[in-house]
């Protein structure tokens, strides 16, 4: 899953000398010798696995600047970063107007290669990223952004894509964390309303005495704390969509009231003389059985049958384990936008062990797995140890603390490291970290005297770093350090 880099020159011996730089940071090649046949590779059907491309400008048949601006007229969203030998202003210039990212002048520097191909895969997911929230937010996500092509979630997009054309009301049920709110999303980007509001409510969330004004507004003045007049979210999404999450959390006599609107379209604020007119288009989403819970009496049996006109059932992650893939590289592209990271993929032991495990959160679960494994990772691509509550492995950190506390430890006697830092309990297990920490803060105080700068340069920590951890665990500097 790493990224792939192609290499367009028609020299071989500059194309093997960048194959190994750009091999070595850790990302894939692919080459080829002339403008014709870099344009066959990225049209062709390897070009969707081509995320960067470096071109020579001066080559045989088609140059650089015509294999560029054909790159950039069918598929503007892929970076190429130039390189030539003659780096003159007109030719720059040229270059950049014609749509590369980048300009690099032969012989170039290992460093500056890869800075610049890491740039531009930045530059491209830093795009992506803005593009997608920008969709979210002005509600034009459509069924085409959704990540996936597993059968199971090709049903949900044929049924989303039918229910969108009318004005019907949707019931979107599944477990938690399969991406209800996603579906709906893309249900209100394919309908008509798609430039309206998109007013989302969790109905779990929102506390019981206050359900009918969050819903349905209130007056000034209509009960205690009423300091202003409230409009309510059915009135905030008068004719765009209103989602209402987890709607099977509803009270029993918010459920009459919220029937009385689906049926009349029209909402009372409390403290209202007249009811308000609203046109919304109404979808559910639960990850309740709500014909269960209509037998068990806590869901209205008529307020069920006006929701679920157009049931859609959206599969769990464990039933769609084809997709995840796919949903690992765009979880990546996510956060390496929003954590300034630049993680290529992951390995192929990782990727099998994540199609093989349950997902019992679904995708939200992997969505933050990922997320903790790029912060845990200490590498370009993410391993097994990086996502130890799966895999079991711990991951194996290596930081200049960790060497100045070996070097620390390496350099005391057997006897003082038995007595001063012991790393087994009396019984045999391993203590605590921070048991440890407390121990050996204590003797390098001792040790060193009390001299709290040597002491946090020998630990490898800043010494706001070590006071802190001090206070954390209590430690008696004075009294230590007159022992």
């Amino acid at each position: 899953m790493g990224k792939t880099v192609l290499i367009v020159d028609d020299d071989p011996t500059q194309r093997r000398l960048i194959q190994a730089v750009v091999e070595k940071s850790g990302f894939s090649t692919l080459q080829a010798d002339s403008g014709d046949a870099a344009l066959s590779m990225i049209f062709g059907t390897e070009g969707q696995n081509i995320h960067v491309v470096l071109l020579d400008l001066i080559m045989p048949g088609t140059n650089g600047i015509d294999t560029l601006k054909m790159i950039q007229e069918k598929r503007a969203e892929l970076p190429v970063i130039v390189l030539t030998g003659k780096g003159s202003i007109d030719t720059v210039v040229n270059a950049m107007q014609s749509g590369a990212r980048d300009f690099i002048v032969k012989p170039a520097g290992p460093e500056r290669i890869i800075v610049s191909i890491r740039n531009a895969l930045e530059l491209n997911t830093l795009v992506g990223e803005v593009t997608r929230l920008k969709k979210t937010s002005d509600g034009s996500l459509t069924f085409s952004d959704l990540v996936g092509s597993a059968s199971s979630m090709r049903s949900v997009v044929a049924m989303g894509e039918r229910g969108a054309r009318a004005n019907i009301p949707i019931l979107i049920t599944g477990e938690s964390g399969v991406g209800k709110e996603v579906i709906a999303r893309a249900i209100q980007g394919a309908s008509e309303r798609s430039d309206r509001p998109f007013v989302t409510v969790n109905c779990g969330a929102i506390p019981e005495n206050l359900v009918e004004s969050i819903l349905f507004g209130h007056e000034k003045g209509s009960f205690t704390g009423a300091n202003a007049k409230h409009l309510g979210k059915f009135q905030e999404a008068h004719s765009g969509t209103l989602f209402l999450d987890e709607v099977g959390e509803l009270p029993l006599d918010m459920q009459v009231k919220l029937l009385r609107v689906l049926q009349e379209g029209e909402v009372d604020p409390i403290g209202s003389k007249r009811p308000v007119s609203v046109d919304v288009r109404i979808i559910s989403a639960t990850n309740r059985n709500l014909a269960d819970s209509v037998k068990a009496g806590s869901f209205r049996e008529d307020l069920y049958y006006r929701l679920n006109v157009f049931p859609i059932q959206v599969p769990s992650l464990r039933d769609r384990k084809e997709d995840i893939p796919a949903l690992l590289d765009h979880f990546l592209k996510k956060f390496n936008a929003q954590e300034r990271m630049s993680l290529n993929g992951a390995t192929h032991e990782t990727l099998d062990m994540l199609k093989t495990y349950e997902w019992p959160g679904n995708v939200r679960q992997l969505e933050n797995a990922i997320f903790r494994a790029m912060i845990l990772s200490d590498g370009v691509t993410l391993k097994p140890s990086d996502f130890p509550q799966i895999s079991g492995e711990l991951p194996n950190f290596t930081s200049k603390a960790d060497e100045s506390f070996s070097s620390l430890l390496s350099h005391t006697s057997t006897d003082v490291t038995d007595e001063k830092v012991r790393f087994l309990d009396r019984d045999g297990h391993l203590r605590t970290l921070e048991e440890i920490e407390r121990d050996l803060i204590e003797f390098a105080i001792s040790n060193y005297g009390g001299h709290m700068s040597e002491i946090a340069r020998r630990l490898g920590i800043g010494r706001s770093t070590l006071y802190r951890k001090v206070r954390e665990h209590g430690v008696d500097v004075e009294n230590i350090r007159s022992a």
